[in-house]
């Protein structure tokens, strides 16, 4: 066990965040906007009786774009031991969540967090660094309600490899052939499936409404709107030129997919950004199908 580590060790168990409370109240608004931002229409998120959709446990502990008011002594010692030995990049790993009761509208909602973990130096893609986990257990009236372990990686990022002039081709497999099929005769294929006409993208064996094993494949427009987006700018990808834009993309026809956008720089991308279908062939490989602004000049 290395010196750093040994010191890391020393501070699990200890407090993160003591009495920590909620900014608002569990509310029907906030329930609302998560739905439509998910395309939720589970009717236990509706009407009188209500409850909040559990995977917004975090939500409601979430103090805004001010941040924490402050951090644990503990836990800001163990940032500054991180950030003296290199290890100044942050990111997020990963999110367990159980849930013991529903939150409802009215809720109030406090919490307390423990360093729960922090792992000996591990090697990644994005570099060399420690796993931080955070025990966090949620109340509801003080009644606990639900139990988040939340995970980091704070590391040193790894120099810049260098990058083959092509990106890694899409896997083609039995469940998504007929899609790749489509996109070599230039043709965006969604599944519709065969007994409740529910369409679904991506290609799935299944009817997520239904359950049916019978569809059948459907041409898109090719027309959407932007319905979310991010910029990468690090990690370096293979045959990426960061930064670059990864949009979601709501179909015309109500589904959406993950693409990139073309014709526009990754400053111009818009939430509600109208978009239309083009193909893009990369290297001498498959064409991928991607998207750019509507009435852009090819």
């Amino acid at each position: 066990m290395s010196d750093l580590h040994q010191l890391l060790k020393l501070y699990e168990g200890r407090p993160a965040a003591v009495a920590g409370r909620g900014p608002d109240p569990v509310n029907r608004p906030m329930i609302r906007h998560w739905c439509e931002a998910l395309g939720d229409t589970g009717p236990a998120y509706r009407g009188t009786d209500a409850v909040a959709p559990a995977t917004m446990l975090q939500v409601w502990t979430m103090p805004g774009l001010g941040g924490p008011a402050a951090r644990s002594v503990a836990l800001a010692e163990v940032f500054a031991l991180l950030d003296g030995a290199g290890f100044t990049a942050v990111v997020a790993t990963d999110c367990e969540q159980e849930y013991l009761r529903p939150l409802r509208p009215g809720d109030e909602i406090t919490f307390d967090s423990v360093i729960e973990s922090v792992s000996p130096r591990k090697t990644t893609r994005l570099g060399s660094g420690h796993f931080l986990t955070r025990r966090t257990e949620i109340r509801a009236n003080g009644e606990l309600a639900g139990i988040q372990r939340f995970r980091i990686l704070k590391y040193a990022p790894a120099p810049p490899a260098s990058r083959p002039a092509e990106r890694p081709q899409p896997v083609v497999n039995r469940d998504n052939a007929g899609f790749w099929e489509g996109v070599a005769a230039h043709r965006l294929l969604i599944q519709q499936c065969d007994d409740c006409a529910e369409l679904r993208f991506p290609w799935l064996p299944g009817c997520g409404a239904c359950g049916s094993p019978r569809w059948t494949a459907v041409d898109a427009s090719g027309a959407g709107t932007v319905h979310a987006y991010v910029v990468v700018h690090h990690p370096p990808a293979p045959g990426f030129d960061a930064p670059y834009a990864v949009v979601l993309v709501e179909l015309a026809e109500g589904v959406r997919m993950i693409s990139n956008l073309t014709g526009a720089g990754p400053g111009a991308v818009r939430i509600g950004m109208p978009v239309e279908l083009e193909f893009q062939r990369v290297g001498e490989g498959r064409e991928l199908p991607v998207f750019r602004p509507r009435g852009a000049d090819a």
